[in-house]
C-alpha cells in the first residue's frame, strides 16, 4: 500500500530496569532495547516485588515499581477473545485505503484504440471509417488526426481509401474509443482526456498526494487534539463525500478538487484504526497481527477492485460504490477504543485504566487492583519526566555530521522507495496485457512479499535486505526493457514490483529504528512526507509511456538500484541497541562495516552484549537513564505518532512505543 497504505513488521523487544538501593553496592543494571529477534515476552513480575520491597526497605532513595503497556498486556490477553474481535474490524479498513489509493486507475482508463470522431462517416463500419478518416503512423492509425476534407464529397465519389497525401488537422468532433479491452465508458473518455489533454488525469493524481499530504498533517493534528477515534471518523467521512462526490463532477477541475479531498483520507482511513487495534495486541502477535492485515486484507481488497470496476462497467457507480462503505467508520466508537496511550499522555489515566479492564473482562482474566495500580502511578510518574525533558525537532538532526548524513540518507532512499513503488502500481497499463488481469496479479505479489519478509528480516538484518531487494526491482524493471512487449515484459515488470514491495516493508521499519527516540515521531514524519513528495512525481513518469513504453521502466529500474545502493551506507539495527538521545544518534553505526552480515554474527546474550559494547557506549548518569526511558520515548509514541501515517505504524518498534 500502501501506500499506500503497506504493511509493517514488527519488533518486540523486552524493556527491563533494576536499579539497586542506595548503599546496596553493585552497579547498576540497564537492560537496553535491542531490534529484533526477539519475540517472545517474558513479564517480571519479580522486579516489581523488587521494587516494592526495596522502596518499603530502604525509604525513598530506592525507585518505586514502573510498569509500562507491554508489561500489562500479557496479564489482561495478548490476543484474547477482544484483540481478535478488533482484527477483524481491520476488514473494512483495509478495503477502504486500497479503494481510495487504486480507483482513480479504473476511473480514469482509456482505450489504447481511440481516434477522431467522424459525424459523416457514422454509417460505416470500424475498419472503413478508419481507412476514410485516420492517417497511418508507423503502421498504426494516429490517435490526435484526421484528413481535413469533405467527407461529404469523398462518400459521393465512392472513395474507401484515403489518400496519404490529403492535408491533416487535430480532432474536431472528439473521440470514437474501441472499448473491448475496458469494456465501459470512464471520466478520461467521457471528457476526452486524451491527445493535447492526455496528461490531466497524471494531474489529477498528483494533486490527490498533495491532498494527501494536508490531509495526513490536518488529521494528524485533530488525533493529537481530540483523539484517534475522532480522526479516524474525520479522515473517512471526508474520504466519502470526495468519493462520492467524485461521480457528479462534470470538468476537469470539479475532479481534481475531489480527488484532492479523497487524498486526505489516503492511508489515514486505514492507519489510525491499524496503531489502535496494534496497542492492544500483546508483542508477542504483533507481527502476525500488522502483517497479516496487510498480506490478506489490504492486498485481497487491492485484487478484487478491478473486477468491480469491470463487472459494474460505470465509472459513477465504481465512485460510489468504493466510496460508501466509508460511511461504516461512524459504528467504530461502538466496537473500537480511543488509544490508552493517547489517554495517557493527555492526563486521562483513569479512562486509560478503564479500557484496560473492559479488555480485561472481555479476554475473560482476572487482574489484581495493585497492578492497575502500579501501572497508574508509573504513568503519571512518566509524564512528570515528560514535562522535565527539553524539546527537539528536525532541524537537531542536522546538527551534528554522522547524523545529517544518516537524515539524508533516508529521505533519498525513502523517496527513491516511494517513487518506485508507485510507478510499478500505475504502469500496469503500460505492460501490453489486459489491465484487470495485471493489475490483479501485480497487487497479489504483496502477499508472498509480506510473508517472506516476516520469516527474513530478523534473520539477515536490514541493510543487505533492502540493497538487494532494491537492487533486484530496479535489474528486473530494466530487464522488463529489453524483450518484447507483452507477457515477458509483465512477468519482468511484476517481478520488480516483487521485490519493491519488500523493500517499501523494510524502508517502514529502518528509519523508525535507526533515528532517535526523542525526535522519532517528528523525523519520521518528515521524512515519509518526502516520501509523498516523490508519489507525486511518480505520475509523470509513468505518463512518459506516451512517449516511449520503456523510459518509466528505465527510470524505475535505475531508481531502484541506485536505492539499493545507497542503502548499504546506512547502519544495520538488527541485534543492535537503538538509539534515544541525539548523541546514540550521531555514534549509532560507528565502526559497522558494510560487510556485517547479523546472520553470520555471533548471538551473545544482553548482558554479554553491554560489556562487549562498553568501551563504544556512553557512561550515562541513573537522572539520564531515566529521562531516556521514559520521558523521552513518552514524546515519540504519544505527542507525535500520529502526524505521519507510516509513523503510525512505527508501532512496532518498541522502544518508539514505549510509555
Amino acid at each position: 500500500m500502501e501506500g499506500q497504505a503497506k504493511q509493517a513488521y514488527f519488533v518486540n523487544e523486552a524493556f527491563t530496569h533494576e536499579e539497586p538501593p542506595q548503599g546496596g553496592g553493585g552497579a547498576d543494571t540497564l537492560h537496553r532495547r535491542k531490534s529484533g529477534g526477539n519475540k517472545e515476552l517474558q513479564l517480571d513480575m519479580g522486579g516489581f516485588k523488587k521494587g516494592q520491597d526495596a522502596a518499603g526497605g530502604n525509604g525513598s532513595d530506592s525507585l518505586p515499581p514502573s510498569m509500562d503497556f507491554d508489561d500489562i498486556l500479557p496479564l489482561i490477553g495478548e490476543f484474547g477473545r477482544y484483540q481478535k474481535l478488533l482484527f477483524i474490524c481491520m476488514i473494512p479498513f483495509s478495503f477502504f485505503v486500497a479503494f481510495v489509493y487504486f480507483s482513480q486507475i479504473f476511473l480514469t482508463l482509456v482505450p489504447e484504440q481511440h481516434w477522431c470522431h467522424v459525424p459523416e462517416l457514422d454509417g460505416l463500419d470500424v475498419e472503413a471509417r478508419l481507412a476514410l478518416s485516420i492517417p497511418m503512423t508507423n503502421g498504426e492509425y494516429n490517435n490526435c488526426y484526421m484528413y481535413d476534407v469533405n467527407y461529404t464529397e469523398i462518400l459521393g465519389q465512392g472513395k474507401v481509401m484515403a489518400d496519404p497525401k490529403w492535408p491533416r488537422v487535430k480532432c474536431r468532433n472528439g473521440w470514437s474509443y474501441n472499448f473491448t479491452e475496458i469494456p465501459y465508458s470512464t471520466v478520461a473518455t467521457e471528457q476526452n482526456w486524451v491527445c493535447d489533454d492526455a496528461a490531466l488525469p497524471t494531474y489529477a493524481q498528483s494533486i490527490f498526494f498533495l491532498g494527501a499530504i494536508v490531509g495526513g498533517l490536518l488529521f494528524g493534528w485533530v488525533a493529537d487534539r481530540f483523539g484517534r477515534i475522532p480522526a479516524l471518523i474525520g479522515t473517512n467521512m471526508m474520504g466519502l463525500l470526495a468519493g462520492v462526490g467524485t461521480a457528479f463532477v462534470s470538468n476537469f477541475w470539479e475532479f481534481a478538487i475531489m480527488r484532492f479531498f479523497v487524498g486526505f483520507a489516503f492511508d489515514n482511513c486505514f492507519t489510525m484504526m491499524y496503531i489502535l487495534v496494534l496497542e492492544y495486541v500483546g508483542p508477542k502477535y504483533r507481527t502476525f497481527v500488522a502483517n497479516m492485515s496487510i498480506a490478506i486484507f489490504f492486498t485481497g481488497a487491492a485484487c478484487l477492485l478491478p473486477w468491480i470496476a469491470y463487472f459494474l462497467a460505470d465509472w459513477k457507480h465504481l465512485a460510489i460504490v468504493t466510496s460508501a462503505p466509508l460511511l461504516l467508520a461512524i459504528f467504530t466508537p461502538f466496537v473500537v477504543p480511543e488509544s490508552a496511550r493517547w489517554l495517557v499522555s493527555q492526563g486521562k489515566v483513569d479512562k486509560a485504566v478503564g479500557i484496560l479492564k473492559k479488555l480485561e473482562k472481555g479476554n475473560g482474566r482476572q487482574v489484581p487492583a495493585q497492578t492497575y495500580q502500579i501501572f497508574t502511578d508509573s504513568c503519571k510518574r512518566m509524564q512528570e519526566q515528560e514535562a522535565q525533558n527539553g524539546k527537539y525537532s528536525v532541524l537537531d538532526l542536522f546538527k551534528s555530521p554522522r547524523l545529517r548524513r544518516t537524515t539524508l540518507l533516508l529521505i533519498v532512499i525513502w523517496m527513491a522507495i516511494s517513487l518506485v513503488f508507485d510507478g510499478h502500481v500505475r504502469n500496469v497499463g503500460s505492460l501490453g496485457l489486459d489491465i484487470f488481469f495485471t493489475f490483479t496479479l501485480a497487487c497479489f505479489t504483496e502477499l508472498p512479499a509480506d510473508t517472506l519478509l516476516t520469516v527474513i528480516l530478523d534473520r539477515f538484518g536490514r541493510r543487505w535486505l533492502a540493497c538487494s531487494s532494491m537492487v533486484l526491482s530496479g535489474v528486473f524493471s530494466l530487464l522488463a526493457t529489453v524483450v518484447p512487449v507483452g507477457i515477458y515484459s509483465a512477468a519482468l515488470a511484476i517481478m520488480g514490483r516483487f521485490f519493491v514491495n519488500i523493500s517499501y516493508n523494510i524502508g517502514l521499519q529502518w528509519a523508525a529504528e535507526v533515528l532517535p527516540t526523542v525526535v522519532r515521531a517528528q523525523a519520521v514524519a518528515f521524512i515519509h512526507i518526502m516520501g509523498y513528495v516523490a508519489s507525486i512525481i511518480a505520475p509523470f513518469v509513468v505518463y512518459l509511456a506516451n512517449i516511449s513504453q520503456a523510459l518509466p521502466l528505465i527510470i524505475l529500474g535505475i531508481l531502484g538500484i541506485v536505492g539499493g545502493l545507497l542503502a548499504l551506507l546506512l547502519p544495520e539495527t538488527l541485534n543492535h541497541v537503538l538509539p534515544q538521545t541525539l548523541s546514540d544518534g550521531e555514534e549509532f553505526g560507528r565502526g559497522q562495516s558494510i560487510w556485517d552480515f547479523p546472520c553470520l554474527a555471533k548471538q551473545v546474550d544482553d548482558d554479554e552484549d553491554e560489556k562487549r559494547n562498553a568501551d563504544v557506549e556512553e557512561v550515562r548518569s541513573q537522572a539520564f537513564v531515566r529521562g531516556t526511558q521514559t520521558g523521552a520515548s513518552l514524546n515519540a509514541s504519544t505527542g507525535g505518532e500520529l502526524r505521519s501515517s507510516i509513523l503510525r505504524r512505527s508501532i512496532k518498534s518498541h522502544n518508539s512505543t514505549k510509555l
